[in-house]
């Protein structure tokens, strides 16, 4: 990480919970404009398809809580592995 990064980094963890969720949202904006055309065609097809099924009754989300625990305990069980 260079030293703006770490900067950047420590005065964005004195922002509030909102100010940083707003922060990330528009870092993740500017690197849209970097996905070449055609895989952002497929990106948004791929969304699309996602939708139909949960609209359709084909699947169900799982709410967020819950998809959250589940990828902690993944990502401790692969750091456990290392």
């Amino acid at each position: 990480m260079t030293q703006a990064v770490a900067h950047i980094l420590e005065e964005a963890e004195q922002l509030s919970a909102s100010e940083r969720a707003e922060l990330a949202d528009r870092i993740l904006e500017s690197l849209a404009h970097d996905i070449p055309p055609d895989i952002a065609a497929a990106q948004t097809a791929e969304v699309r398809r996602r939708i139909a099924k949960v609209e359709s009754g084909e699947v169900t989300l799982i709410p967020g809580d819950e998809a959250l625990a589940h990828v902690r305990r993944i990502v401790a069980s692969v750091r456990t592995v290392r």
